[in-house]
């Protein structure tokens, strides 16, 4: 899908970190935008990046990212980004050990 089809016409990427981010199948705030993952080859964006709520404002420890590939966005809207991610798939912060396929771990 592309962006027009997923949000009605075309946005700025500062318009992306002011959206929260919600997931559909828990109704869970994710967060904000922090970054986007782009494929420069394609021209297109690859997935969107959350950082975990537990960091404020980036500033302490690390942690994971939530890393939610474009296929996963349903729709964007003025205010909210809405995403599907599974229930079966964890997206944890630092306190879980395992860090499944929508996190990524880094150090501030």
């Amino acid at each position: 899908m592309i962006l027009e089809e997923k949000c009605g016409g075309s946005v700025k990427i500062s318009d992306f970190q002011t959206k929260d981010v919600i997931n559909i199948v828990d109704g869970k705030k994710l967060g904000q935008i922090s970054d986007l993952e782009l494929d420069l080859r394609q021209g297109r964006i690859e997935s969107i990046v959350v950082p975990n709520a537990s960091r404020f404002f980036g500033l302490l420890g690390g942690g994971t990212e939530i890393i939610i590939p474009w296929k996963n966005i349903i729709k964007i809207g003025l205010d909210v980004v809405l995403v599907k991610l599974d229930e079966g798939r964890a997206y944890h912060g630092e306190e879980s050990e395992i860090v499944h396929d929508y996190t990524r771990s880094y150090r501030a």
